[in-house]
């Protein structure tokens, strides 16, 4: 838990761009956060097994529009550098010209490839980015004065599909989010997206809940996890199987390309490991008791939450 990035600084909880520079740490009651854009910890082998196992089963969570491509190699070399600056003990990035050499110590992996020749990487260089990190990956192209989702790969979505979604422009995807175009929160964070420059990163948080320790919860698989926001409600061991589900979400202009690379990181913690820090206990208790009835619609917690709450807060 002491990685753990617990998203509330308050008792409430609101919809709002909450972005802030990357690379900044943030101190918890547990520890701290954020000194790392990406994060590479005990899960990494399981999570990446994890994210090609659906991909196998399910190509569509990986879209790639031929315009996108330019911006694929981009944010490959990219994440490549970070990783090797970041672990430089267990991973290693080379390149002369448009060769490139990779090494990767954690997966037992050394691979060489030449930028721009998709047929050098398994998959492409999309596809190879996201077997090496934990993060999803989606690419924002910006034209028309907006943003499109014109590429990624996402396999532990929460509730949202990767393959419908593409080709849409970024105010559509957030189009059932109650309230953000009242306050016109999503339009300014186009606008703040559309400003940023290369090497000016910045990084937010989001947050909702999930039944069992399942990092796949996209629309596809609603059948599967769906049922359980019921059945959860009585369940005696709610407080094992009902998670606190926070993604750390990081906006990077990639500095070739121009296209906007947004990583998604997401994290879990049961209700009885958040409740071993007091602090968070209190905390997120009252939160799911205020919050909004369309918000708790919205994020699909309104069967449970009541549960949630008076549990963490011994009611």
């Amino acid at each position: 838990m002491k990685r753990f990035p617990f998203p509330f600084p308050h008792d409430a909880y609101r919809y709002s761009a909450n972005i802030e520079p990357a690379l900044t740490r943030a101190e918890t009651a547990a520890g701290a956060w954020g000194d790392t854009v990406l994060e590479v910890d005990g899960d990494y082998r399981v999570e990446l097994a994890e994210r090609r196992a659906i991909l196998q089963s399910d190509p569509s969570r990986m879209a790639l529009l031929d315009h996108m491509r330019p911006a694929a190699w981009d944010a490959l070399v990219l994440l490549l550098e970070t990783l090797a600056q970041q672990y430089p003990r267990d991973m290693a990035f080379e390149r002369s010209g448009r060769s490139c050499r990779w090494v990767n110590r954690l997966l037992d992996e050394e691979r060489d490839f030449v930028l721009g020749d998709d047929s050098s990487l398994p998959g492409g260089p999309l596809a190879y980015a996201s077997s090496q990190v934990q993060e999803d990956i989606v690419l924002l192209d910006q034209r028309e004065d907006a943003l499109w989702l014109d590429a990624g790969v996402v396999t532990f979505a929460a509730d949202w599909s990767m393959g419908f979604d593409v080709g849409m422009r970024f105010l559509e995807v957030h189009g059932p989010v109650p309230r953000i175009h009242e306050e016109q929160i999503i339009s300014r964070a186009q606008h703040f997206i559309m400003r940023l420059q290369p090497g000016r990163n910045y990084r937010r948080t989001n947050w909702t809940m999930t039944v069992g320790r399942r990092l796949d919860t996209s629309t596809e698989t609603y059948p599967e996890w769906g049922p359980d926001r019921v059945s959860i409600v009585d369940d005696p061991e709610l407080p094992e199987r009902l998670h606190l589900r926070v993604e750390v979400q990081h906006l990077i202009r990639l500095p070739r390309s121009g296209a906007v690379m947004f990583l998604v990181r997401t994290y879990l913690a049961s209700l009885a490991e958040v409740a071993t820090i007091p602090a968070w206990r209190d905390r997120l208790g009252k939160v799911l008791a205020e919050l909004p009835q369309d918000m708790a619609d919205y994020k699909g917690i309104s069967r449970y939450r009541e549960a949630a709450s008076d549990w963490l807060l011994g009611v």
